[in-house]
């Protein structure tokens, strides 16, 4: 079965690279975006991520966008025309020039070592420079295509930070329910698909801590892919939601193995160790649901980073069976000395935090007054 497999994948590879040639003879081809991504790092290291694409023409989101007009976004974001081979120049605030190729997905990603730091944006964001320098026969350059990749890097007077997942923790998406996910994903666009209930402004909690700096930097680990990168930021943008990396997974419909790291598993832990193994003295606190197997992966991550979890949150999709695991799985941690909660609302959560000093007791009623607008 293998072999087919990969025997399919390199055909469709290849159907795609010939589609991309004919369209741009013919002067179908869209044209060219970066598509930068918002990254993470520290003061002597950058990781910058991002995807060389056609524009779709995909606008700004509006409540009165028709399910058609959603499905056909929709399509758009999974049709899209990868660039490989195409270079770029990745250019920090140090003025320092770093030239990268995309892969075959179109995708971009450089480690670099910043010589000076600017001033941060919004206690935390820095803006690095990405320029498209190059393409590949048959494509024509666009003159002067550039953009702004974002990349964090915690202050040093953080207290904690917060690693998330998404899909029926941030967003309603109802993943148990394959049929409600379907129409949910399609037909929905960011303005109306809905948050869970107080979400906003319990993680606006967070952010602000105990310092009351609002410096306590997000992390949204997710098994979507990233072809819904622009989805997911406007929602998370236009519910006020505090930003963060997105750590989402490759879209292919053909995997190499069963231990591929982008699956849902292997991919959402490979990336919680990546961000603790990058900041190896702060601690962290995660939120997931019960939805899938976040209460699994949460445990594995407390027994491979110990004393580095603070707390962990996971929202009841309120299936029994799930339930019941979250219960057993949060009796083992006891013995890590970590609590994990199954909660049945953001108030419940809020109230836990701010009884283990994480969060203001007094922010607590905005979570409460928020819950209940979410839920007239």
């Amino acid at each position: 079965m293998a072999p087919l497999l990969d025997k399919l994948g390199d055909w469709a590879e290849k159907a795609d690279d010939l589609i991309l040639r004919a369209r741009t003879r013919l002067g179908l081809l869209d044209p060219l975006q970066i598509v930068p991504y918002r990254s993470y790092g520290t003061p002597t290291r950058l990781y910058v991520k991002g995807r060389l694409l056609t524009d779709k023409g995909i606008g700004e989101p509006n409540p009165t966008d028709s399910r058609w007009h959603n499905l056909l976004d929709m399509y758009r974001r999974f049709e899209s025309n990868e660039i490989a081979g195409a270079q770029l120049l990745v250019r920090p605030a140090d003025k320092s020039e770093h030239l990268v190729v995309t892969d075959d997905e179109g995708y971009f990603s450089l480690n670099l070592e910043p010589r000076v730091l600017p001033e941060p944006i919004n206690y935390m964001w820095y803006p690095v420079e990405v320029l498209l320098q190059a393409v590949p026969q048959p494509l024509t350059l666009p003159a002067g295509l550039r953009a702004q990749a974002p990349v964090l890097i915690p202050p040093a007077d953080a207290e904690y930070g917060i690693i998330s997942d998404l899909d029926d923790t941030v967003i309603q998406t109802s993943a148990t329910d394959l049929l409600r996910m379907a129409r949910t994903v399609l037909l929905r666009n960011a303005r109306s698909r809905l948050p869970f209930k107080g979400v906003a402004e319990f993680y606006r909690a967070l952010q602000l801590g105990r310092n009351g700096k609002r410096n306590n930097p997000f992390f949204y680990v997710s098994s979507s892919p990233w072809n819904l990168y622009d989805l997911l930021e406007d929602f998370l943008n236009l519910n006020q939601i505090p930003p963060g990396p997105l750590l989402l997974r490759d879209f292919a419909v053909v995997r190499k193995s069963a231990k591929d790291p982008s699956e849902h598993h292997g991919h959402k832990l490979q990336e919680i160790d990546n961000i603790l193994l990058t900041y190896p003295t702060l601690p962290f606190v995660l939120i997931g649901d019960s939805g899938q197997e976040d209460a699994n992966i949460y445990r594995e991550v407390v027994r491979r980073h110990p004393g580095r979890i603070l707390a962990i949150y996971i929202r009841d999709v309120l299936r029994p069976d799930r339930a019941t695991l979250v219960e057993k799985v949060s009796e083992e941690l006891r013995g890590d000395k970590v609590e994990m909660l199954l909660v049945q609302d953001t108030v419940q959560a809020a109230e836990h935090a701010a009884r283990n000093g994480l969060i203001f007791t007094e922010a607590i009623p905005a979570v409460v007054e928020e819950k209940q607008k979410d839920e007239s």
